[in-house]
Formats: C-alpha cells, structure tokens, sequence
C-alpha cells in the first residue's frame, strides 16, 4: 500500500499524484514538489490517501515541503512577469510577421525555464524569436504548438448545457471525437448543434459512445426483419438506451407500427437500409470540414 495526494498546477489543468511521505498535508494546500522540470508549486486537490502500489503506472516523485509564504510570495511574483513576458512576446511576434497566436506563458516556479504556448495552423519557424526572447529573459525559452481545444481550456467558459466546460473543470486528456459518435447517438447532425466552444466536436460525444456500441452491437438494424408476438415486420426505428424496437406491420394496404422490448423481438435478417438523414444531407461540406479538421488536429497533435 502506498500513500498519495493529488496535486494540480494550474487550473485548468491534469492531476498528478505524488508521494507525501510524513508530511502533514490537507486538501487545498499549496506544496512544493519535484518533477521531471524541475521544482513546481501547486495545490492540493485530492487530500492523503492509500491505493494499491501495483496500481501507480510510475514510480511516486516527493512532495518536497508544504508552501512556506515566501513560497506563494515567489509563486506571485511569477504570475505577475508572465503578464509581461506575454505583451513582450505578442511585440516580437509582430516584428518577425510571424502567423502565429499567443494564448499563455508559464514561469516554472524555480524560473529555469518560461514556456510560451500559442496556436497556429500550420508548421512556425521561431528560431529567431526564442533567441531574441532568450537574450530578454536570460533563461532557457521554450515555445509550445498547442491545438484549439487546449486554447479554449486555457481561456475557459461554459457550454451549451450551462455549465463549466468539462476541459476546464475535469477532462484531463482530449480523446478523440466523429460524427460516427454522434450518427450512432442519434443526435442532431447539424454542425453549431453538436460543436464546442472550442468549434471541433463536443467531448461529451465520447461519455456513452462505449454503451452505445456495447447495444447497437445486440440490437437490430433499422430496415431489420424481425418476428414479435403479433407477426413479423421491419424495424422502423430503435431507442438505444432503452432497447426499445418500433416496428412497422403491413396488412394488406394497412400500415401500424407497435413498440416492443428488444429482448421480446427475434431477429430474421440484419440487413440494414442506409437512412438519409436529412439533416446530413443539408449540413454535408460543413460536416465534412468538421471531420478534416479534427483529423488535421490529431495529426498535429502527434507531431507536436
């Protein structure tokens, strides 16, 4: 059994778990830790508990000493340069004409290093830049690519459901999100319905995508000939969640439609009809663009 505590840096920001030894530390404290940068400042968000060791991925760094007030202090006064450093950087880039949008510097809390993030759409060359930077600031410089979705998670905002967006609150990595996820949900196709502030697929697409697939893969088909207690008939249309079946019955000239519970409805033949949803039909190039984009962004990602 080991002991942990959850530390954030920034908020918004990932939870990193480190070892706290016998120090006395409570939720909401600030601590000062040890990681792969260096020496980093941040608060304690998940208070002292014990998890199986078998269950940590990595061996635990220390957390080095609770925050003394010259701590926060120094911490302070670092927020307060990188208000600087970010109008001299948004200067240079103007002086080079270089495309490229600054959204936030981060001081490392030992000052080893300032980190500038900014968005672009393609590749930068900055040399030029990092090197004038350099001779400002006289520490190492380091200029980091970052995609819209972490742009919007740096800015923050609430989403259409009202609430704190889900990257700005809890989501700690970006998975990735189609407009398969959203057909197989049999949600509105219509690109401003199912796009995030950020303007790529919402997140929250992916939170039932498993149970979706888990039913979709036991249901039948829409278009599916299925036998029920009052004769055999097509799959009109299907409640996934529910696994609720509607089917259409023909009698003679007469058309009726009757639900049942998917576990009363036995499957004759499982070959679907390709539906035209309207809405896709309507909405084709932007959705089309919608998926390059979030393609592009995965491809940059793993480049960057």
């Amino acid at each position: 059994m080991k002991n942990i505590i959850g530390v954030r840096f920034r908020k918004p920001g990932k939870v990193y778990f480190f070892d706290p030894e016998d120090l006395e530390i409570k939720k909401q404290d600030k601590v000062i830790v040890e990681t792969t940068m260096g020496q980093e400042i941040g608060e304690v968000v998940i208070a002292k508990k014990t998890i199986m060791e078998e269950n940590l991925a990595t061996p635990l760094k220390k957390v080095l000493r609770v925050a003394t007030p010259k701590d926060i202090k120094h911490d302070e006064e670092n927020r307060q340069k990188e208000k600087e450093a970010f109008k001299i950087c948004e200067e240079k880039i103007k002086k080079y004409k270089l495309d490229m949008n600054l959204t936030e510097v981060e001081y490392k809390f030992d000052n080893s290093k300032i980190l500038f993030y900014f968005t672009a759409d393609g590749r930068i060359d900055f040399r030029e830049l990092v090197k004038e930077l350099a001779a400002i600031f006289k520490t190492r410089i380091e200029l980091r690519q970052i995609g819209v979705r972490d742009e919007v998670k740096r800015i923050g905002g609430n989403g259409v459901c009202g609430r704190e967006l889900c990257c700005c609150s809890f989501l700690g990595n970006f998975e990735t999100v189609s407009i398969k996820m959203a057909k197989e949900q049999n949600v509105s196709l219509n690109p401003s319905k199912i796009s995030g502030n950020c303007g790529r697929l919402m997140c929250c697409l992916k939170y039932e995508q498993e149970v979706y697939e888990d039913k979709l893969q036991r249901l039948p088909k829409i278009g599916a000939i299925v036998k029920t207690e009052d004769g055999q008939g097509t799959v009109e249309s299907i409640e996934t969640l529910k696994e609720i079946i509607r089917v259409k019955f023909k009698d003679g000239e007469d058309t009726f439609y009757k639900k049942y519970p998917a576990s009363e409805v036995k499957i004759i033949k499982n070959i679907g009809k390709e539906e035209i949803n309207p809405e896709e039909k309507e909405h084709e190039k932007e959705l089309q663009e919608l998926e390059k984009l979030e393609k592009l962004d995965k491809a940059n990602e793993e480049d960057i």
